[in-house]
């Protein structure tokens, strides 16, 4: 099921639609957990600043979702609060990860 809600994107510089707001619903879920949040951004690298213009780029949003599929007691509160299957999620980092490797394909 996962595979047809994220179809091979059309170009590189096009992930789907779904994937990136997956994504998006991570951020915004992680700004309301600050302990994780902090963690995030600590792994990352990034401030609290630097968030708004990486948030377009599909590297760092496979990178927050990698943040919660790597770890799985991190993963299913997210699903749990967001009603989101795992499945989805971790297909949708897959797809933002691939969409840079598509690039060079191209």
């Amino acid at each position: 099921m996962a595979k047809d809600k994220y179809p091979a994107p059309r170009s590189a510089k096009t992930p789907s639609p779904d994937a990136e707001e997956t994504a998006i619903a991570a951020l915004g879920w992680l700004a309301g957990k600050p302990e994780l949040m902090d963690r995030f951004l600590a792994l990352s690298g990034l401030s609290v600043g630097d968030l708004r213009a990486a948030s377009s780029e599909p590297d760092f949003l496979a990178g927050l979702l990698g943040f919660l599929t790597n770890h799985e007691p991190t993963l299913m509160a997210f699903c749990a609060d967001t009603g989101m299957e795992p499945e989805i999620v971790c297909a949708a980092e897959r797809m933002l990860a691939r969409s840079d490797d598509w690039q060079h394909e191209i």
